[in-house]
């Protein structure tokens, strides 16, 4: 769809609508991450703006997002002696966006397991929740993240400023039991934002406040890479490249479902990057699609880019003179925002399910939620996806060793659907010719087992010769492959003689490629089965007459 006019009120509300939802969000976001309620609103504007107009999603909105800001968090607390290196690893993390992009990898990002992006959403709406604790009450924010919060719990010995716990009560009673038509007027998180600076204005007027804001245009900040440097920023930023493109791409998911159209994945990716290489361009957040903001635009009639980038652009308008009015904002307000937001993130859904779960699935969303809140999100993502690869591959061999028949005996033959003459045949070899049955594809996880189910070298049955058949067989990869290979030696040693037949497709062109089939003489490789059985019966020295 992209730009056209056709929608022009609708893109204005929505645009107007999600501005007006993310202005609280984002400078809830910047203060969360370490950078200050400026930077918050200044990575709304860049990735809002530049995500809409190169992006795949048309009626996305994009901004500061929770995952986003916990992990710049951590990267902020690391780099806290120098923001250039902090700002150049959200510019690098864009330019591998980018990469994606242009590597159309896309459709592959979208494949993470469900228990891996739940494990770390619910991680990161715990980790919210946790380090939003401390303002809530009127503490800043601890260093350490999560564990450091609660070690700094430990130590409060009942220190509560109490004008901030009223204020933090009193904006998270609004946030969550705003009424919905009043929503469709004033968010709930601009209306918390508003009643709550007022009365931290005027009658709560002991709990911490943002303070000085400034304000206009940001200064440049040219991403200070080096060689030497890069090893320790390329980690952080491929972390923040790979959850914001999940992030974004999942939004996009739901963006299709509501509007019945489809996203562009690579062109999204794209534009994300180059958002993002813009937001480090200028100190601000790095951000992804924001699901609630595109959710808001859609339903106020957003359905082009064009929504997305009014929406930063009145952002943009805001920021110019806005400083004085966000200086009176309660720490207290934001974080009881952010409470709601940590809440909303975390996937209650799969939660309530977990005991009906498949355990294996379950237990890598556990160990993901663990290790992203105790440990970081990138040791969190490693290690989901290396489990969830395991299971998977578990799965998969069950499935494809399915696909395998050793039919050893005579009477094995009745139920596999050979002809008369094919089980006649093999009647006939009074069980010194063994046919083994491929069916369907296998892969590096089955190869193994492929290897001892399916090798004829058994005590107790003397075979002269065994088939091979491939005629089923749909795909090999290189691991299957040289597994076959090994078959082949085993039955040379053993002195038994091999017989392939029924390669085609990609099955054999794996074959053929690795040089397998240059194990055995091409006289052996046949294209039928019942020729196959006629050749294996003689070569084992009992070749059936008529």
């Amino acid at each position: 769809m992209r730009f056209h006019l056709h929608n022009l009120r609708g893109d204005i509300y929505g645009g107007i609508t999600a501005a007006v939802v993310a202005l609280p969000l984002a400078m809830a976001f910047g203060v969360a991450s370490g950078l200050g309620p400026i930077a918050g609103l200044y990575g709304a504007i860049a990735v809002g703006f530049f995500a809409a107009v190169f992006g795949g999603t048309d009626p996305q909105v994009s901004g500061p997002t929770g995952p986003m800001t916990v992990v710049m968090g951590a990267i902020v607390a690391e780099h806290a002696q120098n923001l250039p290196e902090a700002f150049a690893i959200v510019f690098l993390g864009g330019l591998l966006q980018i990469a994606f992009g242009m590597l159309r990898l896309g459709r592959y990002i979208a494949y993470t397991p469900y228990s891996v992006v739940s494990g770390f959403m619910t991680g990161i709406g715990v980790i919210i929740i946790v380090i939003e604790t401390l303002p809530f009450i009127g503490h800043p924010t601890a260093a350490g993240g999560p564990v450091g919060t609660l070690q700094t719990w430990l130590h409060l010995q009942g220190e509560v400023n109490t004008d901030a716990l009223l204020l933090g009560v009193f904006g998270l009673g609004m946030v969550v039991f705003w009424p919905e038509r009043l929503a469709r007027l004033l968010p709930s998180p601009l209306a918390a934002l508003i009643a709550g600076s007022l009365l931290a204005t005027f009658v709560l007027t002991d709990a911490p406040i943002i303070g000085e804001v400034p304000t206009g245009l940001p200064e440049l900040q040219l991403p200070a890479l080096s060689l030497e440097g890069l090893p320790r920023i390329l980690q952080p930023a491929f972390i923040l490249a790979l959850l914001g493109s999940i992030d974004s791409l999942l939004t996009s998911l739901v963006a299709d479902s509501i509007t019945r159209d489809r996203h562009d994945s690579d062109r999204e990716l794209i534009g994300q990057g180059i958002g993002n290489m813009a937001a480090g361009l200028v100190g601000g957040l790095p951000g992804a699609g924001a699901t609630m903001r595109t959710v808001v635009n859609v339903r106020a009639g957003g359905r082009t880019p064009l929504s997305g980038a009014l929406h930063a652009l009145v952002l943009l308008a805001l920021v110019l003179g806005l400083g004085p009015l966000a200086e009176h904002i309660p720490h207290a307000i934001l974080a009881a925002i952010l409470l709601k937001v940590g809440w909303d993130i975390i996937d209650w859904g799969y939660l309530k399910r977990l005991k009906r779960a498949p355990r294996d699935k379950a237990f890598v969303m556990l160990v993901t939620l663990l290790l992203t809140v105790f440990v970081d999100l990138i040791t969190a993502v490693a290690v989901g996806l290396i489990l969830a690869g395991f299971i998977t591959a578990r799965w998969n061999a069950e499935e494809e060793l399915k696909g395998i028949a050793h039919l050893a005996s005579p009477d094995d033959a009745e139920d596999h659907q050979l002809s008369t003459a094919e089980r006649e045949a093999l009647r006939e070899a009074q069980g010194k010719v063994a046919l083994v049955r491929l069916r369907g594809r296998f892969s590096y996880a089955s190869a193994r087992e492929l290897v001892r189910r399916a090798s004829t070298v058994d005590s107790d049955i003397a075979h002269g010769a065994v088939i091979y058949d491939f005629t089923d067989a749909t795909r090999l990869d290189t691991s299957a492959a040289l597994a076959v290979e090994e078959l082949l030696l085993i039955a040379e040693e053993a002195g038994i003689a091999c017989v392939i037949c029924g390669l085609s497709g990609e099955a054999e062109q794996t074959l053929k490629d690795l040089r397998v089939l240059d194990k055995i003489a091409p006289s052996r490789v046949l294209a039928e089965r019942r020729q196959a059985i006629a050749l294996a019966c003689e070569l084992a020295g009992n070749r059936p007459q008529g």
